[in-house]
């Protein structure tokens, strides 16, 4: 991952374990221009993106965009409706700051169960509690974005599963092997996948594409190419695991189509286990 010019990126919401490992990735890179938001320590400006839209606006203020991954993965329906309120702070303090474009932290989980490969234009169909406040904030945010032809303009990222802040690489090592559902036929589901290092690179592509006037879609799937077996990435991992029937209704396959990604940032690499869990291992390696 190279270095490049993205401008002046205020990213929010960047100390959960996706932004964590952004910021890693990001750093091994060296990769100037980030101007990070934290809520209590760090060396970037301080403040509550939901209850300060002041502080938010000074910060963002000669910005060229803004990142926002904040947003909860679980909880009840108060904490997933933050999404939304989240997406329209950062809209609206874009707007105060004549920042010009916004991207938002969205999820491949607003397609459900949709038809693979799962393409932007298809219809977001959500089936868990997490999609559904994800397709909702996407929805407010672009009608927002709409309404408002001054700007900021914004991108929603349908992020596919990013190792290390998944369930799979992501969870900690057990007292005994880990568990994964096969399909009859022996093989376990194929998912679309990114490693960190992967993802920082592309999103630095979409900012530095953004700064230097190019169109940028407002939505857009992040992955590699193509999909990997999760058995694959725990052999590529040196990870036991015990197989168990997979449940019904669970998706053999959820790929996303990428062409439209491959568009603005160039071709992208196809997903391959070795080389994703190569990634998280350098960025692991980085925070120890």
């Amino acid at each position: 991952m190279a270095k490049i010019d993205i401008g002046q990126v205020l990213v929010v919401g960047g100390s959960g374990r996706l932004g964590t490992l952004l910021a890693r990735a990001w750093g091994l890179a060296g990769q100037g221009g980030l101007i990070w938001q934290h809520r209590g320590t760090g060396a970037g400006p301080c403040f509550d993106a939901l209850t300060d839209p002041a502080a938010y606006a000074g910060a963002a203020a000669g910005a060229d965009a803004i990142l926002n991954l904040a947003g909860r993965v679980g909880g009840g329906a108060a904490a997933l409706a933050a999404h939304r309120d989240l997406a329209l702070a950062a809209l609206e303090a874009g707007r105060a700051a004549g920042v010009g474009r916004v991207f938002l932290a969205s999820s491949a989980a607003v397609y459900g169960r949709a038809a693979s490969p799962a393409r932007e234009d298809d219809p977001p169909a959500p089936v868990s509690d997490y999609g559904r406040a994800k397709a909702e904030m996407e929805a407010a945010a672009l009608a927002r974005a709409a309404a408002h032809s001054g700007g900021p303009a914004v991108t929603c990222l349908r992020i596919g599963n990013v190792a290390g802040a998944d369930q799979l690489l992501g969870a900690a090592p057990g007292p005994g092997p880990q568990v994964l559902d096969l399909f009859a036929d022996g093989t376990g589901p194929a998912r679309s996948y990114v490693g960190p290092i992967a993802l920082a690179a592309i999103l630095s592509g979409l900012f530095a594409a953004h700064r230097a006037g190019r169109a940028v879609p407002d939505v857009l799937n992040i992955a590699l190419d193509g999909t990997v077996r999760m058995e694959a990435l725990l052999d590529a991992d040196g990870r036991a695991w015990r197989a168990r029937p997979a449940p019904a209704g669970l998706p053999r396959e959820v790929r996303l189509d990428v062409t439209r990604l491959g568009a603005v940032v160039g071709p992208l690499a196809r997903a391959e286990a070795a080389a994703i869990v190569a990634d998280l291992r350098r960025v692991a390696e980085a925070g120890a």
